[in-house]
């Protein structure tokens, strides 16, 4: 058993749903990185998704999009991204990590390489946004003989037969995305996403976790409420939009709104079964 698949065993017989934030490896600096990773489980997250910074995000929005660009201006490389991870498991050993990013610097780094690489820095989870079942080859099961899940994306437009290449081929959770849309759109239909989830649920027996467009605690309880988790990213990295990442103090303050924001979600989601 997976540390992702564990993580949801526990949170099962907890009766709670899974917070997954997403943060962009090295932003606002690589320096300040792993001291947010260990500040978001202190305020609730499960697991977290650690997005790779990538020239060519095709499914980020401005918000995520900016933090990868961000990163990529500080020197943040996927290999200085995994050592991040690799420092962040020195003290926590339970909280998995989940790496969200593109084919491309896989490939550059080499399929085995990258995978060596993922499972020494205690990585549990690969969601590679351009590489779709179909065409992953053995990459799956060679995570898979590593403890580690490959993790796919369906959504609202999915066809059929990619929604059973993912339904078969996906492992740790099933990642939902809400809309039609990039990372941080505004446009939330609960009621559909709700029908989404329930339809996907009476089809595979992994949990399925609800990203894009989650952004306070009216969203997180109305998607909790349905889903087995949620990921929220843009309306955390948000905060490190337009500051200084020299000045330490504007630095420290953006990560007190993140942590604030956390608050908010945990809370909304612990209500559901308070």
């Amino acid at each position: 058993m997976t540390r992702i698949e564990s993580t949801f065993e526990t949170l099962k017989s907890q009766n709670k749903k899974a917070l997954i934030p997403y943060v962009m490896a090295g932003d606002p600096t690589p320096d300040s990185f792993v001291g947010l990773l260990h500040d978001l489980v202190k305020h609730g997250a499960d697991m977290i998704e650690v997005g790779l910074p990538f020239s060519d995000p095709m499914a980020d929005g401005p918000t995520v999009a900016l933090a990868g660009e961000r990163a990529l201006a500080a020197g943040t490389s996927t290999r200085d991204a995994l050592k991040m991870v690799a420092e962040f498991r020195q003290q926590d050993s339970q909280t998995p990590i989940i790496l969200m990013g593109y084919l491309n610097p896989v490939e550059i780094i080499g399929y085995d390489n990258f995978v060596a690489l993922c499972e020494q820095s205690g990585v549990d989870g690969i969601l590679m946004v351009d590489l779709p079942p179909a065409e992953a080859g053995s990459f799956t099961q060679h995570l898979t003989e590593h403890s580690m899940n490959e993790i796919f994306l369906l959504s609202p437009t999915t066809l059929p037969e990619r929604r059973e290449q993912v339904l078969t081929h996906c492992g740790g959770y099933i990642y939902y995305v809400s809309l039609k849309g990039v990372t941080g759109s505004a446009t939330l239909d609960t009621d559909d996403v709700a029908t989404q989830v329930q339809a996907i649920k009476a089809e595979t027996n992994l949990p399925v976790c609800v990203g894009f467009g989650i952004r306070d605690a009216a969203s997180a309880k109305a998607i909790g409420a349905h889903a087995d988790g949620i990921i929220v990213g843009s309306a955390l990295v948000q905060n490190f939009a337009d500051i200084d990442a020299n000045d330490a103090s504007a630095v420290a303050n953006a990560q007190q709104k993140i942590m604030a924001k956390m608050d908010e979600l945990r809370g909304a989601l612990d209500s559901l079964t308070a």
